[in-house]
């Protein structure tokens, strides 16, 4: 038997597998093979026997330092529910005719114009304000577009009027292009790691700390019979 198959036998019989091959009889007329065998069981109980190391417990500091919760602040939020109902009441309003609003009503529109485009000029020069955006302009956008193709069926509007509305569907469009594709930015990304799951090159995470030697892993040699 050559030594490299003994030490395979015995690396199966340290981890509780199956050997391949009695390593008994060639263990006990090699030297070479006992003195690896002894190192190996040496460094095999000094790895189960080694104690963790002692850790401080710091609950209590924690829990001092950390602040109590503020709650889910239900009164703003119910508050603003109510805001958001009686301001839907108003646009359903408009929308049927039964407010009388008068020369107002294109003030009033001017001034919507006004703060879309804010909004997107904002979104362009800070993108991650361009999330909270979505959910308000995706809705003026869907109501508009219905109305408006009910309103062309009717005859009651031409297509150059609406064509003023491609801006703010086109600048939904590009809202979302610029939310994806800066909603991931400034997440930290796993750190890459070698063909054995070591860390590569330059990276720090889970890297062995300074001055401290790695534990010597026994690896078993292919055996002949598996070789390809």
């Amino acid at each position: 038997m050559r030594c490299e198959d003994c030490r395979e036998a015995l690396s199966a019989r340290l981890d509780g597998e199956a050997e391949p091959v009695s390593p008994d009889e060639h263990l006990a007329s090699c030297v070479a093979c006992q003195e690896w065998f002894a190192g190996a069981e040496r460094l095999r109980r000094a790895m189960l026997l080694r104690p963790a190391p002692p850790v401080p417990d710091l609950t209590a500091a924690i829990l001092e330092r950390t602040p109590a919760p503020s709650g889910e602040g239900w009164g703003l939020r119910i508050a603003l529910t109510v805001v958001a109902i009686a301001q839907l009441g108003l646009a359903f309003a408009e929308l049927l005719g039964t407010a009388h609003s008068g020369v107002h009503l294109g003030h009033e529109s001017g001034a919507w114009n006004l703060a879309v485009g804010v909004g997107l000029l904002t979104a362009a020069l800070r993108p991650k304000t361009a999330g909270g955006q979505l959910p308000l302009l995706t809705g003026f956008v869907a109501v508009l577009l219905l109305w408006s193709a009910s309103d062309l069926a009717a005859g009651q509007v031409t297509l150059s009027r609406l064509a003023t509305h491609l801006l703010v569907v086109l600048g939904l469009a590009l809202l979302y292009a610029v939310h994806h594709a800066h909603r991931d930015r400034g997440t930290p990304l796993p750190a890459a790691t070698a063909g054995d799951g070591t860390p590569a090159s330059g990276s720090t995470v889970d890297a062995p700390a300074a001055g401290r030697p790695r534990p010597r892993a026994f690896r078993r040699q292919a055996h002949g019979r598996h070789a390809a």
